[in-house]
């Protein structure tokens, strides 16, 4: 009977304390949202498409096409480059969300390497993709995710990480949030800004295609000079004289200059996929560049001298090519498919080898 009744009065002690034990949980989970007891005992694992945790990037750019906004993290939060302050708290939302969604959103299927070849990518929607993230960290280009066409039912989005050939299908809400981010932030920058000023870091190409006159391609031993005619459409030029300032008479087939616009435009929006750095003369051949297998040179109207010139080398892994730009001398990898579209556009217009 003494069992019984000390029984009772150490539940009833119990139960006071329990419910104030209770009561303070509550609290602090309507408070943090989280249950405080686990924050410090659950270690954090990514399992999605990169495994670089959100607070380190620190700098954002995304794109589509040739125009691209980039964003950076400041004390008082995210801000566009060239803008003063901080952005409004709805874009900083959408962006941490589209940070955090490629850090911990799994991929549904992954296709590998040994299913792709270089064609591969256009059908996925990536050669060129739709939109391009480019993450940085203080330390550099941490990645760059390109996103493509929707699966067929639309649920579903093709994605690749740069300088590798996996491609992921993906949520499309994935993709959804980036795309807010690039529509908003391209709303707030306004459109009085150039395309040259706003084409950033990640493209391939320093300079717009729009301010591009004529470009020579030097490929498998030959020589092909495409340029613009008065309208500012594209013919590939044939012949071995010059013309003075403002002297076209060319005059562009239609059917052609389709056919080269619509390389040219995809080209302008080339992307870096992975940055080697500067190497000097001696480590060229390292990278096949001390005897390119492809160069391009750009040049503005009436000018003989190049804007820029580009030099295309070996074939580097994950169906990436190795190339640089000749004036800073900075190697970089781009896709295998942007060399492949140049050379196909010389088989079109007829300058194949």
């Amino acid at each position: 009977m003494k069992r019984v009744v000390a029984k009772r009065g150490a539940v009833r002690w119990k139960t006071p304390i329990a419910a104030t034990l209770l009561v303070a949980l509550l609290v602090a989970l309507t408070a943090t949202g989280q249950w405080p007891e686990l924050r410090s005992k659950v270690s954090f694992s990514s399992k999605g498409l990169l495994t670089i945790a959100p607070a380190k990037i620190y700098r954002v750019e995304v794109r589509s096409g040739a125009d691209s906004v980039a964003l950076h993290r400041q004390p008082g939060g995210w801000s566009i480059d060239g803008m003063q302050g901080a952005v409004p708290a709805e874009l900083a939302s959408h962006l941490d969300a589209a940070l955090r969604l490629v850090n911990v959103s799994e991929a549904a299927r992954e296709i590998p390497a040994s299913e792709l070849t270089a064609g591969s990518f256009a059908e996925f929607g990536l050669d060129p993709p739709a939109n391009v993230a480019v993450l940085e960290t203080r330390d550099g280009v941490a990645a760059t995710v390109n996103f493509g066409t929707l699966n067929p039912a639309g649920t579903s989005q093709y994605v690749r990480l740069g300088g590798a050939p996996t491609v992921y299908l993906t949520a499309r809400h994935v993709g959804v949030e980036w795309r807010v981010v690039l529509d908003m932030a391209r709303r707030l920058r306004g459109q009085a800004e150039s395309a040259v000023a706003s084409r950033g870091t990640s493209l391939l190409l320093p300079v717009s295609m729009a301010q591009v006159w004529a470009i020579e391609i030097v490929f498998a031993g030959k020589l092909t000079r495409f340029e613009r005619d008065a309208s500012g459409n594209w013919f590939r030029h044939t012949g071995e004289h010059a013309h003075t300032a403002g002297n076209n008479v060319h005059v562009a087939d239609p059917a052609q200059a389709g056919t080269i616009e619509t390389a040219l435009r995809a080209f302008d929006a080339a992307v870096v996929e992975t940055r080697v750095g500067p190497v000097d003369t001696a480590h060229l051949a390292r990278y096949g560049l001390t005897l390119p297998t492809l160069i391009v040179l750009f040049y503005a109207r009436d000018s003989s001298t190049p804007l820029a010139r580009l030099e295309f080398g070996a074939a580097a892994e994950s169906l990436d090519r190795y190339a640089r730009l000749a004036s800073d001398g900075v190697v970089v990898t781009v896709a295998e498919f942007e060399v492949r579209r140049l050379t196909e556009l010389l088989k079109a217009v007829g300058a194949g080898w």
